[in-house]
């Protein structure tokens, strides 16, 4: 089996350049499989970062120059069309001409999608791309979308979402029938804004999905569904609160405890 060839944003996201190259020299040394990887950016600032590095694995590193870089607070609209020699332009492209099979960034979102659209274009059926996220749960995982990339949806957009996510689940996952469930302020089919109201219908007489009906936010850690399908302004407010519990449950059992004065 030939390499995956991975295009990797060495700018996107914090403590960059320094933290991705760290982190593409960590994954090439301790993966099961044969990987290599472009990494995308300005090229006298990466060879200085990778040269810190004295056991990356060389051979499987080569660095695509990109002498301009979108930050996290750029408007997208502006960035997209005005940095096309960006490092998110540049991993774009060499995925687009088939130099690699995959782009990853941790950037500036609005901009990595944006550019998407325009550089590797839409598949048939797709108005718009998802973000997705794994969130864990007493039985598993499931994957929700959209956690952020489109906060104004229209039903179909959720349609259209629930059958990414179910082809990922059957294809990456290898779950032939994944159940989808719609994240709605009750189980009942008639609760809801009129999106999800609509989305709901859609969803119910979709042949081709698995779908498990509405779920509640207080239901979806306890595994209600392998799919969660939701709007991206929902969605996102979902994934900061999640991401805020780890830091928030600990500390409020600090609290507790010292108000009990109980020893750790």
């Amino acid at each position: 089996m030939a390499a995956s060839r991975i295009a990797v944003d060495a700018m996107g996201g914090d403590e960059a350049p320094e933290a991705v190259v760290q982190g593409v020299v960590q994954a090439l040394r301790h993966s099961e499989e044969e990987v290599s990887v472009l990494l995308v950016g300005p090229e006298d600032q990466l060879h200085d970062v990778l040269d810190a590095h004295s056991d990356a694995p060389t051979e499987a590193l080569r660095i695509v120059d990109a002498p301009e870089v979108i930050g996290m607070g750029e408007a997208p609209s502006t960035a997209v069309k005005q940095k096309t020699n960006s490092s998110i332009h540049r991993g774009l492209a060499a995925h687009h001409d088939g130099h690699a099979d995959a782009f990853v960034s941790a950037g500036n979102t609005g901009a990595i999608m944006g550019a998407s659209m325009f550089i590797l274009q839409r598949i048939p059926g797709v108005e718009r791309p998802s973000i997705t996220g794994f969130f864990p749960t007493l039985k598993g995982s499931s994957v929700v979308l959209d956690i952020g990339s489109n906060v104004d949806c229209k039903p179909d957009h959720l349609l259209q979402f629930a059958r990414m996510g179910t082809v990922y689940a059957r294809q990456i996952l290898k779950n032939e029938t994944p159940s989808v469930g719609l994240l709605n302020i009750g189980e009942e089919p008639g609760k809801g804004n009129e999106q999800v109201k609509r989305a709901y219908d859609l969803l119910r007489d979709a042949d081709d999905l698995n779908f498990a009906g509405n779920v509640e936010g207080g239901d979806l850690l306890f595994y209600a569904a392998d799919i969660i399908i939701c709007d991206g302004f929902v969605g996102n407010a979902l994934l900061k609160f999640g991401e805020s519990m780890t830091t928030v449950l600990s500390e409020m059992t600090e609290q507790e405890m010292d108000r009990q004065d109980l020893a750790p």
